[in-house]
């Protein structure tokens, strides 16, 4: 391998194509915990290295003391599990068995990472002259503050769990959101400081897009408090890898445990709560919960977790609190038992600030359509007694031939370019709301009463509010463009004809009839 810097040429992709040449007999979900294990071993491996050098230049010889690694939040990597030991036996036999070593010292010497890291790297059907490969990638990344490393490997840890989504499938949806799902919910709710809460986390891709909203917009990712919960026990491991490498100080509860029967945050009232829930979860212990105190609107059914995932949220949220989650839209307007009445009280308690119809094909695990809810305490609700409404299903981009993305930016090629991209627009269309400066839009938004709603059966699909966008008069008069299209239509059915009498002669030359 060169000593070239690879942070510049693409340092995310060469890492997938070199997680793929791993796989051989291993399947994704194995492999998976192979590669993003190793990221979290560089980077802490590396964050450690960049302070253990700091206190040798100050020549106190303080530099194997594990307390001046903790002060600093930094993870204390022992001697012979430091990235140059692992280096050293990449491309012998044993480089299975020296990650393994490196991953039990290192959980032995950091107690919030027990039972964390992954210790599978000596099986057998591990090629270890591939593993020996990709420990090389790692190595040749020029690792300095001016290279900004840490947020390199953050970004190939984010990049290696979406692309196992996409390989998995259906099977992906219990660990990830899309990414601009996410930031669409982060963009529109701005969780600037306070408690952070995400009952149903998965790999925490909504506490990290919060970190990196705080950073982008000046402040201090200090200011937030992250809770989250995950019921999954590698999915759990994984959150709790991804927000160590981000810098993110998380409390997940002590186990991994489902939310509805063991909430491991019972008393916390949260500030911001994100999350997106499993859709139409059955079953979900619901004949284990019947008195539970979370049900204020009322018993969620048994066969649809949808409004129990709600009024678990609501039950957490603070006095000044907001929540912004992700449902199939049959929560819209389903009335089967007992849901609609649900909806009404939550409606008439004042809770839904804004409803959001999204496009098709933004997930990789399925194509329920999908709504995106934004909830307020009701003293946190800036327009009372009113429900914004915004139609985005025309929005997004396709970015491949199954996969819609929203996106950051507009077509710089559009005459209309102005740097605004979809996800952009939805947060500017809620903050026009919110100052009470917005206009309805045919087709796109609309700002409704409370009474409004009633008259709908509080239904709250998008498109019953916003109706049809208005189409721009032609100037074509009626009589005449109705003549035209009839003489149009007339050609067409000329040449179809046409077309049908040459088929049957080819066919009949070749002793076929119709």
């Amino acid at each position: 391998m060169t000593d070239k810097n690879t942070a510049d040429v693409g340092f995310e992709k060469q890492l997938w194509d070199a997680a793929c040449i791993l796989r051989g007999n291993i399947n994704p979900s194995e492999y998976e915990n192979v590669i993003l294990g190793l990221i979290f071993l560089k980077y802490i491996s590396d964050s450690f290295e960049e302070k253990h050098k700091a206190l040798v230049n100050e020549g106190e010889g303080f530099e194997e003391d594990r307390d001046e690694y903790t002060a600093d939040n930094i993870f204390f990597v022992p001697q012979g599990a430091r990235w140059e030991d692992i280096a050293a036996t990449a491309h012998t036999p044993e480089i299975g068995k020296t990650i393994d070593d490196a991953m039990v010292a290192i959980e032995k010497e950091n107690k919030s990472l027990k039972g964390i890291l992954p210790k599978n790297f000596a099986r057998p059907e591990l090629d270890k002259r591939r593993l020996g490969d990709v420990v090389d990638l790692f190595t040749n990344i020029k690792m300095s503050a001016q290279s900004n490393e840490k947020d390199l490997l953050g970004r190939a840890y984010e990049y290696c769990i979406r692309h196992f989504a996409e390989q998995e499938g259906k099977n992906a949806g219990q660990f990830y959101t899309p990414s601009c799902v996410v930031r669409t919910i982060v963009e529109i709710l701005q969780p600037f400081n306070g408690r952070v809460y995400d009952p149903c986390c998965g790999s925490g891709g909504m506490f990290v897009q919060s970190a990196k909203f705080v950073e982008n917009h000046q402040g201090n990712i200090n200011s937030i408090s992250v809770f989250g919960q995950e019921s999954n026990p590698t999915t759990w491991k994984m959150a709790k890898m991804n927000l160590a490498i981000h810098g993110i100080d998380a409390n997940l509860g002590e186990i991994p445990e489902d939310t509805f029967l063991s909430d491991q945050h019972p008393t916390m009232k949260a500030d911001f709560i994100m999350a997106n829930p499993p859709f139409n979860l059955s079953p979900w212990g619901a004949d284990k919960l019947k008195d539970d105190q979370r049900w204020k609107y009322g018993m969620p059914p048994a066969g649809n977790a949808n409004y129990a995932w709600m009024e678990h949220m609501i039950w957490h949220l603070a006095p000044g609190g907001r929540i912004g989650l992700v449902l199939a839209n049959g929560a819209l307007s389903t009335t089967t038992s007992g849901e609609g009445e649900i909806r009404k009280k939550i409606i008439e308690a004042d809770l839904v600030d804004c409803i959001i119809a999204m496009p098709g094909q933004l997930f990789y695990t399925t194509q329920i359509p999908v709504s995106l809810w934004f909830l307020c305490a009701p003293n946190a609700k800036k327009q009372k007694g009113k429900t914004l409404f915004i139609d985005a299903r025309n929005m997004g981009t396709m970015v491949s031939r199954k996969l819609r993305e929203l996106t950051d930016d507009d077509n710089p090629d559009s005459p209309e370019h102005d740097g605004i991209g979809d996800i952009q627009k939805l947060a500017n269309t809620y903050k026009d709301y919110i100052a009470g400066k917005l206009e309805d839009e045919k087709g796109y938004c609309a700002v409704v009463t409370t009474e409004d709603i009633a008259k709908q059966d509080y239904i709250l699909t998008p498109g019953r509010y916003v109706g049809i966008e208005e189409k721009e008069d032609d100037g074509e008069p009626f009589d005449e463009k109705m003549e035209r299209l009839t003489s149009e239509l007339s050609e067409m059915f000329k040449k179809s004809h046409e077309l049908e009498d040459e088929i049957r002669k080819k066919l009949g030359a070749i002793g076929y009839e119709i």
